[in-house]
């Protein structure tokens, strides 16, 4: 069936940080999560110059917890695989993730391999997809507990995950029930005499046209559609006009890179650094575009060989439609393949010269605004490649990456230098519309814009997102334009991203969406195809990618009934090979009386990032983050109550003991940086809450809760509870809390030299390891026990160190193996402050403190 083209619905522009974006259905609605991810090489490791000779791989004397993320500081993202089509009779097996070699994505061990498909049993509820991650993997009949707000019911879907081997592809449109819309699927009856099939969401009656006649219903499983719980429907004809297909479609959207003209010398040099690595790390198809802004925008000309050249525009406005022309039909070449233009590439970023006034980084004029619809204006022209009288325009995703020093003051979108403008709140909510209608016509481009800041100087987040949230991009914050920033600059380059996608949720049984938190906002209905009784709920995405997901909180509007309940996902979109691909994702749960049998199949790591990111959502200022903590002990309270049991003539309440992890990771959340005051400026708290809110599972999971990981004798690691306990001095730990990596260095280990040199180089391995494939790339910070630095590191941890001894080994149980000298000494070590330990927290919530898994 031929779909409409979705219409973007532009949002109103708040005076907050803006978020991705919240739907909450006038009814209700919800649903699922993801992981997994190709195959990488290894890494060239990057660990500091001075160890010649750094110890071999890690090895770990206990089995990880997957969780963290893998990163290299040459970046690949993930690449695709093209697809091997099969028609609709194709085979009776298809592609399944299995328990084959493990691959990671955002730190995730992925199982995959090729397993026959075998027909679901009443037993097998095939929640097991890369695509969807439920809170549970059954559904309780009784509505009061389901709906229980505390706990809640819901999914994490990653419509736009790449995982191999990947769904069927099929060539041909899909069948869709009448009634409802929804896809066809495995668990749909058919009546083999007929070819009729019933849907499995509104359980009407659909006709296959005898497309589904056959002698046996085992004869149904050569339709992948009736065999597996994903395919993907393909259709490889381009609908956009004067579209030809290149040889790499991949790399041919080009890469705008604009440039702040207001830099000091020192952060010229280091952005320098990371601009020649850059160009050297693209691929030689590539295409790219060079821009610089100040007062005024600079489009660097390649067609002059070793001289530098530019055209200049001004700052103080948008471009006219005849200054754009003039560029778009002159003689200059804005857009090169980097194979023709590398010299004079890395010619213009050597020949960059730091701010020359007595001027201070935040009262410097920077025309962000003007530059960005400038490359904007080159990227949607017909940028000149013409071959027998057809104009060949760049298929994929276009990319505009900003390098910004600081915030936009002047031309359109900007703000007063200075916040005490009297002025300034109005001025700012305007500069906010202005950058988010930017963002959507970026987006209804095709052109996805990435905002990297560095320095010290203020970027003013609140504006500046809605520009890179609109588009599909991604606003980040560096320390410097150093080695992050790079690592950064690089895989925004080369991630993997569809466009106009839109993402659609259908449930059965009376199960409704009541909010869906992610990166798109709710589709208006004339953007999508409708059916007489559609009660799907459409969202618009604002790109499609892999490293996304979107959380999804579910109800039941009564008590269920039915043995099963049916959720359905699908995303149709442009992918990067410019196919129009449509993902159906089906998933069945078993449903049960019992409350024992739910919370056993309750998946606690799941639970927590959709609680946190609810609760995230809320925590939009300061303020707002402290109502939030409060939040968490009154969540906490109320599973204690509801879920658990009342301690025999006691007050206290028992946390059940299936959910046993689920109040440490809320407390890892409540005094973290999602919501505690360990980062001081709130534009660096926004753009953290920012990134949680739109990430995939893993990095979700690790932003919320750390990973500790401790380097022992002989160069093994051993996984350990992050609490403070794990300050030992004779020891190195890494502590992996998503968009930051702290090495650890024991005060006594720090004192021999080459044992500290290689416990060092073993740690700086393991972190370019687990955070090789994330994006962000996170911050590597290593520092000495008693620095200013480890302040980093130990607000992060669970200040374990107050309970008493037999509280410390039941959770700690490493703590046994030390001698009573070794004991003292730490014990020694720990300096008093009054945050609470989790038993202590626990305990003032009135609950007793559930025994360690």
């Amino acid at each position: 069936m031929e779909e409409t083209p979705p219409q973007l619905q532009p949002q109103a522009a708040h005076a907050s940080p803006p978020f991705p974006a919240v739907f909450t259905p006038p009814r209700a609605l919800s649903s699922a999560s993801a992981r997994g991810s190709p195959t990488i090489p290894s890494p060239s490791p990057s660990g500091p110059a001075q160890f010649s000779t750094p110890p071999g791989p890690p090895v770990f004397s206990s089995p990880l917890r997957p969780a963290a993320v893998p990163f290299r500081t040459t970046p690949v993202s993930p690449q695709p695989v093209p697809f091997a089509p099969r028609t609709g009779s194709s085979s009776s097996s298809v592609s399944l993730p299995t328990s084959s070699a493990p691959h990671f994505l955002n730190g995730a061990a992925t199982p995959h391999g090729h397993l026959p498909f075998a027909p679901p049993s009443l037993e097998d509820s095939s929640v097991d997809s890369p695509y969807v991650l439920f809170s549970a993997r059954k559904v309780l009949k009784q509505k009061k507990l389901l709906n229980a707000p505390s706990l809640g019911f819901g999914a994490l879907v990653s419509p736009g995950r790449e995982v191999s081997p990947g769904p069927e592809a099929l060539e041909r449109d899909p069948r869709r029930c009448l009634n409802c819309g929804a896809y066809v699927n495995l668990y749909c009856d058919v009546l083999i005499g007929s070819g009729q099939w019933q849907c499995v969401i509104c359980k009407k009656l659909n006709n296959s046209e005898g497309e589904f006649v056959v002698s046996s219903k085992h004869d149904l499983l050569q339709w992948p559609e009736l065999a597996s719980p994903a395919v993907d429907y393909v259709h490889s004809g381009n609908r956009r006009p004067g579209f030809v297909p290149m040889s790499d479609s991949r790399v041919s959207g080009p890469i705008f890179i604009l440039i702040d003209e207001c830099l000091d010398e020192a952060h010229l040099q280091h952005l320098q650094g990371s601009l020649h690595a850059f160009l050297d790390s693209l691929p030689p198809t590539a295409r790219i575009g060079i821009i610089s802004y100040g007062r005024t925008v600079s489009v660097y000309d390649f067609s002059e060989g070793a001289a530098v050249s530019a055209d200049v525009l001004p700052g103080n406005k948008s471009p006219t439609h005849d200054s754009l022309k003039a560029l778009i039909y002159g003689t200059g070449v804005y857009l090169s393949p980097v194979h023709a233009s590398l010299p004079v590439a890395h010619t213009i970023f050597s020949s960059l010269r730091p701010y020359q006034l007595s001027v201070a980084e935040v009262s410097r004029d920077r025309c962000l605004g003007a530059a960005v619809e400038v490359a904007l204006g080159i990227i949607q022209g017909p940028s000149a490649e013409l071959s027998r009288g057809i104009i060949k325009r760049s298929g994929g995703n276009c990319r505009i990456l900003v390098c910004a020093g600081g915030p936009n003051t002047f031309g359109p979108g900007s703000v007063p230098h200075s916040v005490q403008h009297p002025n300034y709140a109005y001025l700012e909510k305007t500069a906010m519309k202005w950058m988010d209608r930017l963002g959507h016509e970026a987006q209804r481009h095709s052109t996805i814009v990435d905002i990297l800041c560095a320095g010290t100087c203020p970027v003013r987040v609140p504006v500046l997102q809605p520009l890179a949230k609109c588009s599909g991009g991604v606003l980040l914050l560096h320390d410097d334009f150093g080695e992050a920033f790079g690592v950064n600059l690089q895989r925004a380059s080369t991630r993997a991203a569809g466009s106009h996608g839109l993402f659609e949720i259908r449930c059965s049984d009376g199960m409704l969406v009541t909010q869906v938190i992610g990166p798109g906002e709710e589709a208006s209905p004339d953007s999508h195809e409708t059916f007489k009784n559609d009660t799907s709920f459409c969202i618009q995405m604002h790109s499609v990618e892999e490293t996304q997901s979107f959380s999804v909180s579910m109800e039941t509007k009564s008590d269920i009934n039915s043995d099963f309940v049916y959720f359905q996902f699908a995303v149709r979109y442009s992918n990067i090979y410019q196919s129009e691909i449509t993902r159906v994702v089906t998933t069945r749960l078993q449903t049960v009386d019992g409350l024992s049998a739910y919370l056993s199949s309750v998946q606690e790591d799941v639970a927590s990032v959709i609680i946190g990111k609810r609760t995230v959502l809320r925590a939009r200022t300061a303020s707002d983050s402290i109502d939030m903590r409060l939040t968490i002990d009154e969540r906490v309270k109320d599973i204690a109550i509801k879920f658990g049991t009342q301690v025999p003539k006691s007050k206290l309440y028992r946390f059940p003991k299936e959910l046993s992890s689920l109040p440490e990771c809320l407390f890892h959340l409540r005094r973290g940086p999602l919501l505690g005051s360990i980062i001081g400026h709130e534009d660096e708290r926004s753009v953290v809450r920012s990134l949680f809110l739109n990430a995939s599972f893993d990095l979700s999971l690790r932003m919320l809760a750390p990973r500790c990981i401790m380097h022992r004798e002989g160069g093994t690691f051993e996984e350990l509870p992050a609490y403070d306990l794990a300050m030992q001095s004779n020891y190195a730990v890494v502590l992996d809390h998503g968009t930051d990596i702290f090495i650890w260095l024991g005060a006594e280990l720090a004192t021999q030299e080459g044992q500290s040199a290689a416990a060092l180089a073993a740690c700086r391995t393991l972190a370019e390891e687990l955070s090789e494939l994330r994006f962000p790339a996170p911050r590597i910070l290593s520092f000495r026990e008693g620095s200013s630095q480890a302040r980093y590191f130990v607000s992060r941890l669970i200040p374990a160190h107050k309970d008493p001894t037999y509280e410390q080994e039941s959770r700690f149980p490493q703590l046994r193996t030390l001698t009573p000298e070794l004991r003292a000494r730490l014990k020694s070590s720990f300096i008093h402050f009054d945050d609470p330990s989790f038993c202590e927290w626990m305990r003032s919530l009135k609950l007793v403190p559930p025994e360690p898994s």
